[in-house]
C-alpha cells in the first residue's frame, strides 16, 4: 500500500471483469492487477482496461509483494482454498459467494482471518441491491413494526454452465436468498428442517451425490419466535432467473418477487383489538443509491461494462445485480483503509453460508432437524 491507496488484484475475469473498472476508478485504489488461467480472457482485460500487471495463476498473486488485496471471482470449489492462501500470505481477501461448501472450510477461513489479522469480505450482492437497501431503510424507519416472518427464494437454471455446477446441491449456493432475510432481521439461523424436491437426471446427481434439483427449508432464527422460509433451485425447474425476498411485519409487508418489476409494499393501520384494519398497496421504485458512493464509482450502479457480445445476467439487471457491485467494492476498500471489519466479515459470511450447508444436510436426511453452528 502506497500513500494510503490499495493495490488490488482481481482473480477470475469472466464475471469478475465487471469489477475491474470499478476498482480502477475507485479513488482509494492505486493499481489493479488481473489474473485468469484463460489467456484470451487475460489479454482481453489487459487491452480493454489498460491493465499492465497480469497473472495466469492465483499462486503468483498470493506470492506477489506488489498486491495488498485480492478479490476472488473464481469457481466455487476453489473459494476456500484460495481465500485461506490469500489471508495467510498477509493480503486482504474479498470472495464471491458462497464462502465455502463445508462447515470445516468455514471454520478454517474464520481461523485464517483471526490468525492473519487481515480483512475478509464475502461479496454478497443480495444485500447491496436497490431493493434491499430500500427495505433496510423501511426497517430503520420502523415501517414494519415487529418482523413476524421472512421468505426468500432464488431460482436459476444452470444447464451448460461450467462443469462444477452440474448437480450442485441448491442450498450450498443459497446466500442470495438467505442473506437478505438474516440481514434485515439482524439475526442468524439456529436450526433448520429442509426437504429436497423433484427428480434430477442421473448424470447430474453423480458429481455431488445430490438427487434434488430444488430444496426448501424452514429456519428457526436466533431472534425468539422468528422463523424464515427459503427455496432454492438450480436444475429442472422452468422458472426464469429470480431472486426474491419478503418481509412480513405487523404494520407493513415488503415483497420483491420479480426481477423486472418494482417490489410491492403493503401497509395496514395499527392493530386495534376488535376493529378492522385499513390497508394500502403501493409499488415504490427503490431509489438508486449512488449517493452513498464516491462520484467516481457512483455511475457503476447503472452503467454497463460489457458490450452486446459479452453479457452476463447480472449486467442485464442493471449496474450488476441491481446496482450492488460498486457498493461492495467500496465497502471492501474502505474497511481495509479504516482498519475495521467490513459489514459482511468472515463471521457474518460463515453464519449466512452455514445456514445453506446445514439445510442440504437436513434434506439428505429426509428433513431431519440440523443445528446451525454459530461462528464468532
Amino acid at each position: 500500500m502506497d500513500q494510503g491507496k490499495l493495490r488490488v488484484a482481481v482473480v477470475g475475469l469472466g464475471f469478475g471483469a465487471e469489477f475491474v473498472p470499478i476498482y480502477l476508478d475507485h479513488p482509494d485504489v492505486q493499481s489493479v492487477a488481473a489474473c485468469d488461467s484463460d489467456p484470451v480472457r487475460l489479454d482481453r482485460a489487459a487491452r480493454r482496461f489498460g491493465i499492465k500487471r497480469l497473472f495466469s495463476d492465483v499462486a503468483e498473486v498470493v506470492q506477489s509483494d506488489e498486491i495488498d488485496a485480492v478479490h476472488l471471482v473464481s469457481g466455487i470449489p476453489d473459494h476456500a482454498r484460495q481465500a485461506i492462501a490469500v489471508l495467510r500470505s498477509g493480503k486482504h481477501c474479498a470472495c464471491t459467494v458462497p464462502m465455502a461448501t463445508t462447515l470445516a472450510d468455514l471454520h478454517s477461513i474464520v481461523a485464517a482471518v483471526h490468525d492473519s489479522g487481515r480483512t475478509y469480505m464475502m461479496m454478497e450482492t443480495a444485500v447491496y441491491t436497490r431493493q434491499f437497501l430500500y427495505a433496510r431503510e423501511l426497517r430503520d424507519r420502523g415501517e414494519f413494526g415487529r418482523i413476524q416472518f421472512l421468505r426468500g427464494a432464488h431460482y436459476q437454471d444452470m444447464e451448460r454452465w461450467p462443469p462444477y455446477w452440474a448437480g450442485l446441491p441448491p442450498m450450498w449456493y443459497a446466500t442470495h436468498a438467505v442473506s437478505p432475510l438474516l440481514a434485515l432481521a439482524e439475526t442468524r439461523a439456529t436450526r433448520v428442517h429442509c426437504f429436497g424436491s423433484g427428480a434430477m437426471r442421473e448424470e447430474l446427481g453423480n458429481q455431488y451425490g445430490n438427487p434434488y434439483p430444488i430444496e426448501t427449508a424452514i429456519y428457526q432464527l436466533e431472534t425468539p419466535g422468528l422463523c424464515a422460509e427459503v427455496t432454492r433451485s438450480l436444475f429442472h425447474c422452468a422458472r426464469p432467473y429470480m431472486e426474491s425476498f419478503t418481509v412480513y411485519g405487523e404494520n407493513a409487508c415488503y415483497e420483491w418477487q420479480m426481477e423486472d418489476a418494482p417490489p410491492v409494499l403493503f401497509r395496514m393501520s395499527p392493530v386495534v383489538p376488535g376493529e378492522k384494519r385499513t390497508q394500502t398497496v403501493a409499488q415504490p421504485e427503490p431509489p438508486d443509491r449512488a449517493d452513498l458512493l464516491p462520484p467516481a464509482i457512483g455511475r457503476y450502479t447503472k452503467r454497463f461494462v460489457y458490450g452486446e457480445d459479452e453479457r452476463h445476467l447480472s449486467f442485464e439487471q442493471g449496474g450488476g445485480h441491481h446496482g450492488s457491485h460498486p457498493h461492495m467494492v467500496h465497502e471492501f476498500v474502505r474497511s481495509i483503509l479504516e482498519h475495521r471489519q467490513p459489514w459482511i466479515d468472515a463471521v457474518t459470511a460463515a453464519n449466512w453460508t452455514a445456514a445453506g450447508i446445514c439445510a442440504h444436510e437436513s434434506a439428505m436426511a429426509g428433513g431431519r432437524e440440523v443445528l446451525v453452528p454459530k461462528f464468532d
